[in-house]
């Protein structure tokens, strides 16, 4: 409880934090183990501060902002389907979507491969544009 008391009280003081220390820190900087900051995480999500990120860190939620639990690869399927992309259309950068989900390039990168390798997006190669070579309809990504 005491470091979920000190990681609120960075989040209250630095209104710019979007990530949570790392667990390693927070051992090291404490003296406790892996589990114990673990615990303080789930304390943390309990009380809608922050969430669990596959593959990365925990992320801040910030008073009234609205977290899809989906994971990013559905998120970026539905945009095709509802912002009217079609077969052959040039899709966002991946720099565009970093910014439109507030992740980092590493994780577009993986939802772009996932869309890719089940033939929704298309790629020409590193530094290519993507372009949509299926539209997914909403009852297959249920």
């Amino acid at each position: 409880m005491q470091i979920a008391e000190v990681v609120k009280s960075q989040l209250q003081a630095d209104p710019q934090m979007t990530r949570l220390p790392a667990a390693g820190d927070l051992m090291r900087e404490h003296g406790v183990s892996r589990g114990v900051v673990l615990r303080a995480f789930k304390e943390l999500q309990a009380n809608g501060i922050a969430e669990p990120v596959r593959g990365g860190r925990w992320r801040v939620v910030r008073e009234g902002e609205h977290v899809d639990p989906r994971p990013l690869d559905e998120r970026v399927a539905e945009i095709i389907a509802t912002e009217g992309f079609e077969v052959g259309a040039k899709f966002l950068s991946a720099s565009d979507l970093m910014g439109r989900f507030k992740v980092s390039r590493p994780t577009v990168t993986k939802a772009l491969d996932k869309l890719e390798a089940a033939g929704v997006l298309a790629s020409e190669g590193q530094g290519k544009v993507r372009t949509v070579r299926a539209v997914p309809n909403r009852e297959e990504r249920s």
